[in-house]
């Protein structure tokens, strides 16, 4: 009886097991197919991260083709500026020696005409004038005529010139004060 009590329990025992063996199939198969279910997606998540990886990528490049396209307008627009100013910086320069000999020109006239002046009339037409233009006159001459001229002068005026003149060009009234 005792062997049969123990087979009993063997015959037990086994489809305890066997139970516990569909049971864990059971637990498994579940367990594969949630894992199942996480891998697709995780496939669908990496296939969202590589599209937006694309896009990004897309556009960057499309911003630094603009980037590039406004860099270029950049420096043609800072070219055209370079060239103006040395343009513009020349035409000043022209200019300037323009003038400088337009005033040479001038002066040149003035000093002419003041040396085949008589010294009397030269000196009543310059007593009439501003003391700071008469010496800028007076600047241009010889000073064979500044001195002929000068003697002819008001003494006070002839003084306040001689002191401009001292003074050198440009010629102010206010520094002789």
């Amino acid at each position: 009886m005792i062997k049969y009590l123990f087979l009993i329990s063997l015959f037990l025992i086994s489809l305890q097991a066997k139970t516990d063996l569909i049971d864990c199939d059971k637990i498994f198969e579940q367990r594969k197919d949630e894992i199942l279910r996480e891998m697709e997606r995780i496939d669908e998540r990496q296939q969202e991260f590589e599209a937006y990886q694309e896009a990004s990528k897309s556009l960057m490049e499309q911003k630094n083709q603009k980037l590039s396209l406004k860099l270029d307008e950049l420096n043609a627009t800072l070219t055209k500026v370079e060239n103006t100013k040395k343009e513009v910086l020349q035409l000043y320069e022209d200019n300037k020696k323009i003038l400088k000999e337009i005033k040479n020109a001038k002066d040149d006239k003035i000093s002419a005409t003041y040396l085949k002046m008589k010294d009397k009339k030269a000196a009543t037409i310059l007593d009439n004038m501003p003391r700071d233009k008469a010496a800028q006159i007076l600047f241009t001459l010889t000073p064979k005529k500044i001195s002929k001229i000068m003697a002819k002068m008001n003494p006070v005026y002839a003084s306040e010139v001689t002191l401009l003149l001292k003074s050198g060009p440009p010629f102010d009234q206010n520094l002789t004060k």
